[in-house]
């Protein structure tokens, strides 16, 4: 989202983790997603990273104005949010508590949001408009709440609920939210914010 935002073309090749291509690995050996390779070789392998870059080229919004003050609740989602998620979405792999434990731990980063939305009258994280941190941890949030829907759509969390159904309708998901084919040696190079529109 940030890449398209700041209009970056750039070549695309999603990657099945399950299969995951040795020039993955090559470019960063901890193999996980996304990473960009910028043209002097620069290797980042890092979402937030990415998204600094990109906004820094080009930031038409000014999502990085509140940056400074989103770092510590980016560092929660980084050190505390994503491992509870991780464990909430594959509470089979961790049996040593249940899907509703690690639910629960993940149920506190929800309630700070939105204690935050509340601040900012529901319409962003660290201001009262979209900025980086909304980006950043919108797609955390979905998945959270996709874990379990039914449960996500009874929790009180209405300003929260009402920022995410935003952002999952807004024009800049839904011009990125596509369907890509894993890449392979030989295919044809596809340019993102490019082709999509």
């Amino acid at each position: 989202m940030a890449l398209k935002q700041a209009g970056i073309i750039c070549e695309l090749r999603e990657v099945a983790l399950r299969n995951k291509p040795k020039n993955l690995i090559a470019l960063s050996p901890k193999g996980t997603v996304p990473v960009l390779e910028l043209a002097d070789g620069t290797v980042l392998d890092e979402s937030l990273d990415i998204m600094r870059w990109a906004l820094n080229i080009r930031d038409p919004d000014f999502w990085l104005e509140s940056i400074v003050e989103a770092l510590p609740l980016l560092h929660q989602l980084d050190q505390n949010f994503k491992y509870d998620l991780d464990r909430y979405k594959y509470f089979v792999n961790y049996p040593e508590h249940s899907r509703i434990y690690y639910r629960a731990l993940g149920e506190k980063f929800l309630a700070k949001l939105e204690d935050k939305l509340l601040a900012n009258n529901g319409k962003g994280i660290c201001d009262a408009r979209t900025t980086f941190a909304d980006i950043a941890v919108f797609p955390f949030v979905r998945q959270f709440a996709f874990v379990d829907k039914p449960w996500f759509d009874e929790t009180p969390y209405n300003l929260l609920k009402g920022w995410l159904i935003h952002h999952l309708d807004s024009e800049l998901f839904l011009s990125v939210m596509h369907k890509y084919n894993p890449w392979k040696k030989g295919d044809e190079v596809f340019l993102f914010g490019k082709t999509i529109s």
